[in-house]
């Protein structure tokens, strides 16, 4: 972080998003500790679903009430910022079009998009966050969820702090820009080609030689995981988040906390 983004403080509510919420708190965890090296003071508004299900199945009346909710409660903020690029990109690029015709919302639904901002996007190109403080001897690979790198342009960011990271090997996939087969319903409307998808993507992942598969999109990590788990690999699954804050101890995502 530059010197300057040292003294000039933002103000950042944090979307933690209903699966951190839910399945991998410590998520948002790591989120907070990053933006606030980054120079960011924090918040963590009372908030719902982005309504993104409900958009995806095509219930367009719940997801622009969710939308709406959202909306009220982020934004009087600085920032808005999602340890997520499939909820980021849900804000950021469909809730412009949820809500264009609704003339007393488009125009707070615009301006809350023009500040809404992935994770590692938002710490690389707009807190100058060159490098993190952590340590991790493991041989890591990243995993380019759909919404990140197709809707947020999410790519380089990542890999950039995860390199200075100590100790931690990067390890390319051979088809990053393919997609696990998450897809929020699409593995569920279509199970078997799913799993498929997410087998290639795991052979992939351990063709590099990497212990451990990151991301920065859960949906995708836990689908991931879960196959894993059920094939019986050895392949620890984490966001990429924990690795950064120097949070990768604890049990893996799909991994007995007990």
């Amino acid at each position: 972080m530059t010197a300057a983004h040292a003294d000039d403080r933002v103000h950042v509510a944090l979307f933690v998003t209903c699966l951190a919420d839910m399945f991998r708190p410590e998520i948002g965890f790591a989120a907070v500790k990053l933006l606030e090296q980054a120079g960011c003071d924090v918040e963590v508004p009372v908030q719902s679903c982005c309504g993104q299900p409900a958009y995806n199945g095509g219930d367009a009346k719940d997801a622009a009430a969710l939308a709406k909710q959202v909306i009220a409660a982020f934004e009087a903020y600085d920032f808005i910022v999602a340890p997520s690029g499939s909820c980021a990109g849900m804000i950021r690029v469909h809730y412009p079009r949820l809500l264009q015709d609704d003339p007393a919302w488009s125009v707070r639904a615009q301006r809350l998009a023009a500040k809404t901002h992935e994770l590692f996007s938002f710490l690389v190109n707009m807190r100058g966050l060159a490098a993190v403080q952590a340590q991790c001897d493991t041989r890591v690979a990243y995993h380019d969820s759909c919404s990140s790198f197709r809707e947020m342009g999410v790519a380089n960011e990542p890999r950039q702090l995860l390199s200075s990271v100590t100790g931690l090997k990067l390890c390319e996939l051979s088809e990053r820009e393919t997609c696990c087969g998450f897809g929020g319903f699409f593995s569920v409307k279509y199970p078997d080609i799913s799993a498929r998808m997410a087998d290639d993507k795991i052979a992939d992942a351990k063709a590099t030689g990497a212990e451990m598969l990151v991301g920065g999109d859960l949906g995708c990590l836990m689908h991931l995981a879960g196959r894993i788990a059920r094939r019986g690999e050895k392949l620890q699954v984490r966001h990429a988040a924990e690795l950064m804050a120097g949070a990768a101890e604890g049990p893996a995502i799909g991994e007995d906390k007990a």
